[in-house]
C-alpha cells in the first residue's frame, strides 16, 4: 500500500512538473531565434497633426483600429504634430485618447524642432517622450532623437542613451535573451548624427527588429545587420487621392508581417513585407554608414581643447560669459544652469529651475543697481535673474499658467527683453524683475535673441513676421514679412544684426534681407547667398556673413543699398542648415557646423586658418574669447574650451 502510495506521488510531482513546465514554455519569453507568443499590433507614423487634413485622417484610422478584432496595442513612431504645439499635441492626444486599447508614443522631428515648448510638454501631455513595455514574451523600447529647436540631424540625446543603455542592461540581468523590438523615428543611418550609439547598445542585445518613421513610406530596411522596417505616413496623399493607412504587425511562428491598412477597405492579402525572428550574430554585421571622421584634426595639431566639462544632458543653448567673474554660464536640458571657470572648467555654482533650460543667457556687468546678474528663461515659464558670481537668485518673473519660454533675453539701458510661448514679448526692470510693459501681437511663439536699435527691440516670431517695437513703450513700430508664405518659412530663428540704418536677417527661404531700421522698409534680397538663419556681424559693423545651404562662407558689405558680396569661401561642408550664428573676434570669424566642425576663417579675406572637429553633433552658437581662443557648446553637452597657437594660421 504504501509502495503504491509512493509511486502514485511520484505520478502526481512528475506530472505537476511537466505541466509547470509546459506552462512556463508557453508563457516565457522568447530566446534566440526570438518566437515567442502571437502578436497583433497597429503600428502609426507621422500623424502630423496641425497639417491640412491631418486631423480628419486620424480619427479615420483611430475608428478602423478600434474596428479591428485581436489588436494588443498601438504604436506610433513620432512626427505626431506637425508643429509641435501645445495645441496640437493636446489635440493629438485627445484623438488617440480615443483609442479603445493602449497607446505608446514617442516625438518625431516635427514635434521637437519647432516646438514652443522645446517638447517640453510633449511628455507632460503623452506621460513620456520614451516608453518600454512586454508583450507576448517581446520587450519594446521607443526612443526619440529629437532634434531639439535646431535645425540639424536626428540626435540620440545624452539622457536618452543612459536610458535605453539602462533598459537593455537591467533587461539582460532580469530575462536575459529576452528579444527587444526597438521603435525610433529617425532611420539609423547618417540622418541620426549619433546613429552608432544607438545601434551599438542594440547590436549587444537580442535585438529582433526596427521600427522607424520619417520617410513616409513603406520601407524595407537594414541598420548594420538589424532588420528594419519604415512605415507609411497616416496621412493621404491628397495630390494622388490615395487613402490614410496605417501598418498592422503580425509576430506569428518567429515572422514579423507588416500589412498596410487603409480605413474601411479590407486589409490586402499578402504583407508587403516580413522579418523572420531569429539569433543574429550582429558581431560580424558591417556598418552602413560611414563613421564620423576626425581626421581634419591632425592637419591643425596646434588646436587643442584646452578644457572640456560634460554637461549630460541635451544642450541647445549658447554659454554667457561673465568676465568679471573669469566664468561662462550655461544650461541644458536638466533644468539646470552652471557656471564654469574660464580657467580650468571647474564647476563654480548651479541653480536648477523647474524645467529644461534652452534659452541663452545674457550677462549685466556690475553698478549701481547692484551685483552682475545672469538673466535666462526656463521651459518652467520662468524669467531669472541670479547673482553671477554665486548663482543666489535675485527675482524670478513667472508667465500666466506657467507658459515655457525658449526664448534668449537681451539686456539693454536697465531692462531685460525676451519674448516668450504665450505669443507674448515683454521688457522687465532689470534690477526688480517687474514687467515694464508687453506686446501681445504676435501670432506665433518667439524663439530668438533680439536686437536693440535705435531705440527699438527687434526680433521674429513663428508667425511669418520680423517685428520693430518702441524700446520704451512696447508699441509697434514696424513689421515685415518676407514674399514666401508659412509659418516655417518665419524669420523666427536668426539673431538680427544691424548697421548702417539697417537690419539684416537670413530666414529659412534662404535669402539674406536687408530692412529700413527706421520703417522695416525692404531695401535688398540677396540672391548670391542662399542663406538659412544663421548670420553674423563684423566687430567694425562694416560686413555680414552668412552661412550657404552648401558648403559657401560669404561675407556682404553692410553700407551699400544692393547686395554686395566681398569674399565667398568653399568651405566644404557639404548641406548644413545648423541655425547657429556666425561670430567674429579680433579678425577671426567662428562658426560650428550640424556636424561638429568648428571653422575658424580670416574675417577680411575669407581665407579658413583652421578647422577642428570636436564631435558628431551640432555645435550651438559658439563665444569667442579672442582670435585664437573660443568657447563652444554641442548637442551632446559637452561645453569646450579650444585654443589655437600662432602657428595655426
Amino acid at each position: 500500500m504504501k509502495r503504491k502510495q509512493k509511486r502514485a506521488s511520484r505520478f502526481l510531482i512528475a506530472a505537476i512538473g511537466l505541466l509547470l513546465a509546459f506552462f512556463s514554455a508557453a508563457s516565457a519569453p522568447a530566446r534566440g531565434a526570438g518566437g515567442g507568443g502571437a502578436l497583433r499590433f497597429a503600428w502609426l507614423s507621422d500623424t502630423h497633426i496641425g497639417a491640412g487634413g491631418a486631423e480628419g485622417d486620424l480619427r479615420l484610422s483611430v475608428a478602423d483600429i478600434n474596428a479591428q478584432a485581436g489588436l494588443s496595442f498601438v504604436i506610433v513612431s513620432g512626427d505626431i504634430t506637425e508643429a509641435g504645439s501645445m495645441e496640437q499635441y493636446r489635440l493629438a492626444r485627445g484623438i488617440l485618447d480615443g483609442l479603445g486599447i493602449p497607446c505608446h508614443v514617442i516625438p518625431g522631428n516635427h514635434d521637437c524642432k519647432w516646438s514652443d515648448s522645446g517638447a517640453a510638454w510633449f511628455g507632460r501631455i503623452f506621460g513620456d517622450t520614451r516608453f518600454a513595455f512586454d508583450a507576448a514574451g517581446f520587450r519594446f523600447i521607443g526612443v526619440h532623437e529629437g532634434p531639439i529647436m535646431k535645425m540639424g540631424d536626428g540626435h540620440f540625446a545624452p539622457e536618452d542613451l543612459r536610458w535605453l543603455a539602462a533598459q537593455l542592461d537591467q533587461l539582460e540581468k532580469t530575462s536575459p535573451g529576452r528579444p527587444v523590438i526597438f521603435v525610433t523615428h529617425f532611420p539609423l543611418d547618417n540622418r541620426v548624427d549619433n546613429w552608432f550609439e544607438a545601434t551599438g547598445l542594440l547590436k549587444r542585445h537580442n535585438t529582433q527588429a526596427v521600427l522607424v518613421g520619417h520617410g513616409h513610406a513603406n520601407v524595407k530596411l537594414n541598420f548594420e545587420g538589424l532588420p528594419a522596417a519604415m512605415g507609411r505616413s497616416n496621412l493621404r496623399d491628397r495630390k494622388k487621392n490615395t487613402a490614410p493607412g496605417y501598418t498592422i504587425v503580425k509576430i506569428k511562428n518567429g515572422v514579423m508581417t507588416f500589412t498596410e491598412k487603409n480605413p474601411g477597405r479590407p486589409a490586402p492579402p499578402a504583407p508587403w513585407y516580413s522579418i523572420k525572428l531569429e539569433k543574429h550574430d550582429y558581431a560580424g554585421a558591417a556598418g552602413n554608414p560611414a563613421l564620423p571622421d576626425y581626421s581634419i584634426n591632425k592637419k591643425y595639431p596646434n588646436v587643442k581643447i584646452l578644457w572640456q566639462q560634460d554637461l549630460g544632458w541635451t544642450t541647445a543653448s549658447s554659454p554667457a560669459l561673465h568676465l568679471a567673474g573669469n566664468s561662462a554660464i550655461i544650461g541644458d536640458a536638466s533644468g539646470k544652469v552652471r557656471a564654469f571657470s574660464l580657467d580650468d572648467g571647474h564647476q563654480l555654482w548651479e541653480f536648477a529651475t523647474g524645467g529644461p533650460v534652452y534659452s541663452t543667457p545674457a550677462v549685466a556687468t556690475e553698478n549701481e543697481t547692484g551685483p552682475a546678474r545672469v538673466v535666462f528663461a526656463s521651459t518652467d515659464g520662468g524669467v531669472y535673474a541670479l547673482d553671477a558670481a554665486t548663482g543666489a537668485r535675485l527675482w524670478q518673473f513667472q508667465t500666466p499658467a506657467l507658459t515655457p519660454i525658449v526664448a534668449s533675453p537681451r539686456i539693454d539701458g536697465g531692462a531685460v527683453y525676451i519674448g516668450a510661448s504665450d505669443n507674448t514679448f515683454r521688457a522687465l526692470d532689470l534690477r526688480s524683475g517687474k514687467l515694464l510693459w508687453e506686446f501681445k501681437g504676435l501670432r506665433g511663439f518667439v524663439e530668438t535673441r533680439p536686437l536693440v536699435h535705435e531705440g527699438k527691440v527687434i526680433f521674429g516670431a513663428w508667425d511669418e513676421h520680423l517685428y520693430a517695437l518702441d524700446a520704451k513703450t512696447g508699441a509697434l513700430a514696424w513689421k515685415w514679412r518676407g514674399p514666401n508664405r508659412g509659418p516655417l518659412l518665419s524669420p523666427a530663428a536668426c539673431w538680427p544684426v544691424a548697421a548702417h540704418g539697417k537690419i539684416f536677417i537670413t530666414a529659412p527661404d534662404r535669402k539674406v534681407t536687408a530692412l529700413r531700421a527706421a520703417t522695416g522698409a525692404e531695401v535688398w534680397r540677396a540672391r548670391e547667398v542662399s542663406g538659412r538663419e544663421s548670420i553674423g556681424i563684423s566687430g567694425d559693423g562694416a560686413t555680414i556673413y552668412v552661412r550657404a545651404m552648401t558648403d559657401t562662407i560669404a561675407a556682404l558689405a553692410t553700407a551699400p543699398d544692393k547686395p554686395t558680396v566681398e569674399w565667398q569661401t568653399n568651405a566644404a561642408f557639404g548641406y548644413d542648415y545648423n541655425s547657429a550664428m556666425l561670430e567674429e573676434k579680433d579678425g577671426t570669424l567662428f562658426y560650428g557646423t550640424k556636424n561638429g566642425l568648428l571653422y575658424a576663417i580670416d574675417s577680411k579675406t575669407g581665407k579658413i586658418k583652421w578647422q577642428h572637429k570636436t564631435g558628431p553633433t551640432l555645435i550651438n552658437t559658439v563665444v569667442p574669447l579672442s582670435a585664437r581662443k573660443v568657447l563652444l557648446s554641442d548637442f551632446d553637452g559637452k561645453l569646450t574650451l579650444l585654443g589655437a597657437c600662432e602657428a595655426c594660421d
